[in-house]
């Protein structure tokens, strides 16, 4: 690996105008091919098999007017009067709603019954011309925008107007992405400090937004392939933005390192390739092929994140072997112009660094070291045992929100119910129906416990389908309505189907519980071979197992501590306690679980080149930590800090995305690859290094953190120290 990937890297460094050139046509005929052929973004959360997604297939097929998107239009009068006292006001405002794009009718509220008791809230339902996915999260915008205004607007009424609806929910703008440039701003002060040097911080950051920009033309392209969620470029772009940044500080770390030790350019850009190269293409491919795992899960929205998380992190692998070697050629000794301090700080032999001492320090006591890091995360992880998921609704938006409000409205006038309505489909082209078993359906399902009320049915043009709504007493995030979906198909027939928002939670929610066994236990293969097959070791694969879910299980229990419980979720910028969504908790797992593998190669292969060489495993701890223990820990502030960022997100579910990697990586970070990492390994000696005999033949063998045969054997094994305290000896797993 190391060999191809330095082949790769020099011959963009030997002709780097032309790799500029080739990125620049690259991403130019992406974007255009995303403008011609790229679709809208949409979330699937159909459960293929399930009630729902039986549901909606015969309504899509069978009876397309049915399946229209659709919002409500929410009205409250003013304090004192009702909605029958303002009819004109309210014909007024359909009137301005009717005129608005993609609005194919409103119905009446006075006519509709739509009216609560008091006369004080009303609604409209408003049927758009195109189905919901068809339109797009841009045009939802815009329709909100066009329906909030009549608040605001010259004409406007004493009448407070909102618009509401899952499909207003589930398409709602992200809102302002001011945050990212803070985590990109703390991300440049770290590097300032790391390199010392404004040219050598800002590179980092500058391939990292090129390759993030290259990635979404190819995600918006990808939708015009396949339904790719509204939180796609999000959830991908933030990974995206963190591995940018953490690749390229690896290979410029190297780089620059190489060049201390009294290498020339390109001597030392083919050592940093070979060694740092090889470990940014290794840890990046396994990031690519958990991602991509999630297509095990089946569910659209899901898959469609997975593989557009895999495509960003692809996108920064190739910017960091092709398009940084050529700029660093390119650069030379500039790399280290604008220099912050007025000169160099003195050059650190290994055993004069905190790490080194505070390696000897846990091999000394690993018990104590262990026993304690472990204690620490199975009491951060413990509230994990109490998570409950779900899908986010309306209700769990910010306040400030038109479809919050709206929803709030709803419940106020009519009962929480109202929010969660159940859709009843009936297939009459079955044997042995007709129109007449509809009115049965209908007077069971209002007999069933928890159904407030059941709609009139509407029929397609050809009489072969009906489509009629059931109210529920509860809520669409309650566990009694979840009961409710159950009793209601307890007593439908087999050609009857039912859907609507909290049915197809039910059902996803099954369907992931079903085939998250086999999704986790695909990671953590992958990874346990990726890493046996490097390290020639059973034990360090098992380890890292073992670790990643320790951490991951902490970034659960703070998840649920914040959001679920609620504690200090105003710091957050919530109304309290919030739905952990489910779709996250599953998307978290193979991100953390593939970005460990960053920090665990760059660790372990520096303490397995010390051990080769010296075999004393007490030693190799200390100087594996000595040598990769300023550049991990700064890559996991960047990555922190870009995690971070997206709290300030006012979307809930972007907040625990960004809060649980953030809490997860710094763990991983710290409490693990600098505490539990060590004490394991100093109580294990040389068990870590076992492998069976017949095992070790079997095994391909894959190389990263080798650069022997970049230089003459003299300078490769010269033990120099770099800029930064990590040794310039090169990096090397034995091939047995």
């Amino acid at each position: 690996m190391n060999r191809l990937t330095r082949a790769v890297a020099m011959a963009s460094a030997r002709h780097p105008w032309r790799t500029i050139a080739s990125w620049v046509l690259a991403v130019v005929a992406v974007f255009f091919l995303a403008a011609v052929g790229g679709g809208t973004f949409v979330d699937d959360f159909s459960a293929p098999g399930s009630q729902s997604s039986r549901a909606m297939d015969l309504v899509n097929s069978n009876f397309p007017e049915a399946a229209k998107g659709n919002a409500l239009v929410v009205f409250e009068a003013p304090e004192g009067a009702t909605l029958e006292e303002d009819q004109a006001e309210v014909a007024a405002v359909l009137e301005k709603v009717t005129a608005l794009d993609h609005v194919a009718s409103v119905t009446d509220p006075f006519q509709a019954g739509t009216v609560s008791e008091d006369g004080r809230i009303g609604y409209s339902v408003m049927t758009l011309d195109v189905a919901e996915r068809e339109m797009g999260k841009p045009a939802f915008a815009t329709l909100s925008e066009g329906v909030t205004s009549i608040n605001t607007g010259p004409d406007a009424t004493d009448l407070r107007v909102e618009l509401g609806g899952d499909a207003v929910f589930l398409n709602a703008g992200g809102g302002d992405s001011g945050h990212v440039g803070i985590g990109l701003l703390v991300a440049l002060l770290i590097l300032l400090v790391v390199f010392g040097t404004f040219v050598a911080a800002v590179l980092p950051i500058g391939l990292a937004l090129v390759a993030v920009g290259a990635a979404i033309g190819g995600i918006t392209l990808m939708a015009g392939f396949m339904n790719v969620s509204v939180s796609a470029i999000s959830v991908a772009g933030l990974v995206g933005l963190g591995v940018g940044v953490d690749y390229a500080l690896f290979v410029v770390a190297r780089y620059r390192e190489n060049r201390s030790a009294g290498r020339d350019n390109e001597a030392a850009l083919a050592g940093a390739m070979g060694t740092s190269g090889a470990a940014v293409v290794f840890a990046g491919g396994t990031v690519v092929i958990a991602t991509s795992a999630l297509v095990i899960t089946g569910v659209g929205v899901l898959t469609s994140i997975g593989l557009a998380t895999a495509m960003m992190v692809l996108s920064s692998v190739i910017a960091a072997v092709t398009l940084l070697p050529a700029l660093l050629s390119l650069l030379g000794d500039r790399i280290d112009k604008g220099r912050i301090g007025r000169r160099h700080r003195p050059v650190k032999a290994a055993e004069e660094t905190a790490w080194w001492r505070f390696g000897h320090r846990v091999s000394a006591r690993p018990w104590p070291y262990l026993l304690g890091s472990v204690a620490v995360l199975l009491a951060i992880a413990a509230p994990a045992l109490w998570m409950q998921t779900g899908f986010p609704a309306a209700g769990d938006a910010p306040k400030e929100t038109t479809h919050r409000q709206a929803y709030d409205l709803l419940t106020e006038g009519f009962g929480v119910g109202v929010n969660a309505p159940l859709m009843v489909v009936v297939d009459l082209s079955a044997p042995g129906t007709d129109t007449a078993g509809v009115e049965a359906v209908s007077d069971d399902i209002a007999a069933v416990p928890g159904i407030a009320s059941v709609g009139e049915p509407q029929t397609s043009e050809d009489g072969d389908t009906v489509v009629f709504t059931a109210t529920p007493t509860t809520g669409p995030a309650d566990l009694d309505t979840s009961a409710t979906i159950d009793r209601v198909r307890d007593v439908i027939p087999g050609n009857v189907y039912s859907s609507g928002i909290t049915a197809v939670t039910d059902d996803l929610n099954a369907q992931l519980a079903a085939k998250l066994p086999l999704f986790i236990g695909a990671v953590i293969a992958v990874s346990f071979l990726l890493l046996m097959m490097v390290f020639r070791s059973i034990l360090v694969p098992l380890k890292a197992a073992v670790m990643n879910l320790l951490s991951i299980g902490a970034a659960y229990g703070v998840l649920v501590v914040v959001f679920q419980w609620g504690w200090g979720a105003e710091l957050l910028g919530l109304d309290g306690p919030t739905t952990i969504t489910s779709v996250i908790v599953i998307i978290m797992f193979p991100i953390l679980f593939g970005l460990s593998m960053d920090y665990e190669v760059f660790l372990l292969s520096r303490i397995r080149e010390e051990y080769d060489r010296t075999g004393d495993n007490t030693e190799s701890v200390a100087r594996g930590l000595a040598g990769t223990g300023r550049v991990v820990t700064s890559a996991a502030l960047i990555m922190v800090a870009v995690f971070s960022s997206f709290i300030f997100s006012p979307i809930p579910s972007l907040k625990m995305l960004g809060l649980g990697l953030a809490v997860a990586i710094l763990i991983d970070a710290t409490i693990v690859r600098m505490m539990l990492v060590p004490a394991t390994m100093a109580l294990l000696g040389k068990a870590n290094w076992w492998l069976p005999a017949w095992l070790d033949r079997v095994l391909p063998h894959l190389a990263v953190e080798s650069d022997d045969d970049a230089l003459p054997t003299s300078t490769a094994r010269s033990p120099k120290s770099s800029a930064d305290g990590t040794t310039s000896e090169t990096s090397k797993l034995v091939r047995r």
